[in-house]
């Protein structure tokens, strides 16, 4: 119960952010769309915090909007309050490394809380996020409406994106339940030679890294393609469950590493650096992604096994 309640504020948390940036959005008078920007973006916090009592038509009826204004490419950043560069300069200054220090906690209390808490593991992110916000007040000093203001700016910045994760993930879940596993598992059951545990490895790992690519997502991918793939051709053979699902869901991570349509890994970050080619991140991954899925395919086949 009480993982579901943290769950819930988190999700609640998440929906003020949201309202912030379409109050944003209202306030910007040069902004064109300001309107159906901010609509966006208070109809998105809606779902966030009260989706689960909602009838799923009029949540399904929601999304469906939200894409409409999207393809219609109604939603827009706004101007907004801008980070003045002299004060950022003198911050970086006067702060120097010790801005690093929230960051390094936030990666490391959600693994203790996922690892140690009994209600952490779904809700890690969000336990070590709450404390690191006061980390970052003690570090930085920073007045408390400053979590908002920069928050809802920097997630103004990110723009759609940043909802792409949640959506990718629900079309894995969407396929899966549509049985595209099972024409996944029909259609490279001629390609997998009988017994042949090394090839079965090779189109599990590139079918997660390709799936990847194309969903860009690897939660998305890793449900449809260890149902085709990883199930019947590694696990019901014998091979360590344990070993394919955590070695899968990372060698489908190779993919994330080449796909723009990881938007908020490979092509966000090229825009908030302003980098002259948008696929810059991507190209200096690609060697990367290479070698480490040659790896995966090479733990798997010996550790799983």
């Amino acid at each position: 119960m009480i993982n579901t309640i943290l769950s819930e504020i988190f999700y609640c948390l998440i929906g003020v952010i949201f309202i912030l940036v379409g109050i944003r959005a209202l306030k910007d008078e040069t902004l064109a769309s300001r309107s159906l920007t901010a609509a966006f973006w208070f109809l998105l916090a809606a779902i966030f915090m009260v989706g689960p009592y909602l009838p799923q038509a009029a949540v399904g009826a929601s999304i469906v909007v939200l894409a409409v204004l999207t393809g219609l490419n109604k939603v827009k950043p706004s101007k907004g309050e801008a980070l003045d560069a002299e004060q950022g300069r003198k911050e970086a200054d006067r702060l120097g490394n010790k801005i690093f220090v929230p960051v390094v906690c936030l990666a490391g209390l959600a693994l203790l809380a996922a690892t140690f808490l009994p209600f952490g593991a779904n809700n890690a992110i969000g336990i070590s996020g709450l404390v690191c916000l006061v980390i970052v007040f003690a570090v930085t000093g920073a007045p408390a409406k400053a979590a908002a203001n920069e928050g809802s700016r920097l997630m103004d910045s990110v723009g759609i994106t940043g909802i792409l994760p949640q959506l990718l993930a629900a079309l894995g879940a969407v396929f899966t339940a549509a049985g595209v596993g099972d024409v996944i598992s029909g259609a490279v059951s001629v390609l997998i030679p009988e017994g042949n545990m090394f090839i079965a490895v090779l189109v599990y790992c590139a079918g997660m890294a390709l799936f990847t690519m194309i969903m860009g997502n690897g939660f998305a991918a890793f449900s449809v393609i260890t149902v085709g793939i990883g199930m019947p051709f590694l696990i019901a053979k014998g091979a360590n469950p344990a070993v394919v699902g955590a070695l899968g869901l990372s060698a489908g991570y190779c993919g994330t590493l080449v796909t723009p349509m990881a938007a908020n890994f490979n092509i966000m970050p090229a825009a908030l650096l302003e980098m002259r080619n948008k696929y810059g991140i991507i190209k200096a991954q690609a060697v990367v992604a290479a070698v480490m899925f040659a790896l995966h395919v090479a733990i798997m086949y010996f550790w799983a096994l």
